[in-house]
């Protein structure tokens, strides 16, 4: 996926030259008028860099600097001052705020994106993974839309896993303010992804993470997602989601994402880390219809090609006409690697016994299906690292 570099400039041409520039270099561009635009952007939009001028009308660049770097999501996140100020005090003030380089205009570009690359380059060297270390393999389960069974898919297939396996596993919820497994399992303290969200990047280490996880009796560590709605304010760290990801990779030989629906705000941010996409829907038409799309757009960030892409189908309430599986697939396009059969009275005994799905009825069909899936699994990963 290609570096995203937000350009902040009050002078309109600038904004247009330099984004030109940098687009034909491969990189994806977003820009800001002003201070407060750069602000909000450098929030929404994740950026790996910032070009940040400093003479704006409503806030120069280096009071935008300053509350840069204050804000979490943006505290490492590269800034090249790229200013006609070129006096030594302009450049000293430039650093006391914060940037991590300075650059005068005028400037040829090619000067410009060496720096760029230069700071870029800096980044990955300090934050990125080790190419020696063996990283586990990363599985995320998503869905076009909420309510398809993602978060219970994704909890009790880590637990068939464990248990078949007994390799070391993590599941995980990379969902904010939207957590279940803590309610459904009645764990407390589910506070563990919200506590590293709020960290620097580059202080999200093995050993931070470990803190955070929830150790079970089914073997299985947990990072739990709180289901406050004030948490949503955690939707919008990028940098640190990635880290999260990365570390987890480096602690267990198999990682499984609750990543919820196609939504989520930092679905660039997670989908680089699979080895693994599984897609769940449903077997009712405006369901598999939005299911597509999502495929399309999974096979277009290369699922079903360098990574692997499963779809399946989870079939939650008896009724007398739904699609079968051959129609689900004439439609998406994909083979079904499996149809989950519904289960009403298994799913309400777990949910007032506050267990997993598969504790209930483990000869049971439902049960047996999370079983084959967890092996189908345990054979890629031992297929992948032959």
């Amino acid at each position: 996926m290609p570096e995203k570099i937000l350009i902040v400039d009050d002078d309109l041409e600038t904004l247009r030259l330099v984004g030109l520039m940098l687009q034909r270099q491969g990189y994806q561009v977003a820009t800001a008028h002003n201070g407060a635009e750069a602000l909000a952007m450098a929030r929404n939009e994740q950026p790996d860099l910032i070009v940040l001028d400093i003479m704006m009308p409503d806030m120069d660049g280096y009071e935008v600097t300053r509350r840069l770097r204050k804000e979490t999501a943006t505290t490492v996140t590269p800034i090249l001052m790229f200013t006609a100020k070129s006096q030594v005090d302009d450049k000293v003030k430039g650093y006391e705020s914060g940037v991590d380089d300075y650059l005068t205009k005028p400037v040829h570009p090619a000067e410009l994106v060496a720096h760029i690359k230069a700071l870029l380059t800096r980044v990955k060297v300090r934050t990125g993974p080790t190419p020696s270390v063996d990283r586990g393999y990363t599985l995320g389960v998503i869905a076009a839309k909420g309510g398809l069974g993602v978060s219970t898919l994704a909890l009790n297939l880590a637990l068939a896993f464990h248990e078949r396996t007994n390799i070391n596993t993590i599941a995980a919820e990379l969902r904010p303010s939207q957590g279940t497994w803590a309610i459904d399992l009645k764990l407390s303290n589910p506070e563990g992804l919200n506590n590293l969200l709020h960290c620097r990047p580059t202080d999200i280490t093995v050993n931070v993470v470990e803190k955070e996880l929830i150790r079970t009796t089914y073997g299985v560590r947990l990072l739990l997602a709180s289901s406050r709605t004030r948490d949503t304010d955690s939707l919008n760290y990028g940098p640190q989601m990635e880290a999260i990801i990365q570390q987890l990779s480096l602690m267990a030989p198999f990682v499984i994402l609750d990543i919820g629906t196609s939504f989520h705000p930092m679905l660039d941010r997670i989908l680089p880390q699979l080895n693994e996409a599984i897609v769940i829907t449903e077997p009712q038409p405006s369901s598999v219809d939005r299911t597509r799309f999502l495929i399309d757009d999974l096979v277009a960030r290369g699922f079903g090609k360098s990574k692997l892409l499963t779809v399946m189908a989870i079939n939650r309430v008896r009724a007398d006409v739904v699609l079968s599986a051959s129609q689900i697939q004439e439609k998406i396009g994909q083979p079904i690697a499996m149809m989950i059969p519904p289960a009403p009275e298994q799913a309400f005994y777990a949910a007032t016994r506050s267990i997993p799905l598969i504790e209930i009825q483990k000869e049971g069909l439902v049960s047996q299906q999370y079983y084959r899936m967890a092996d189908l699994v345990s054979q890629r990963i031992k297929t992948q690292t032959k």
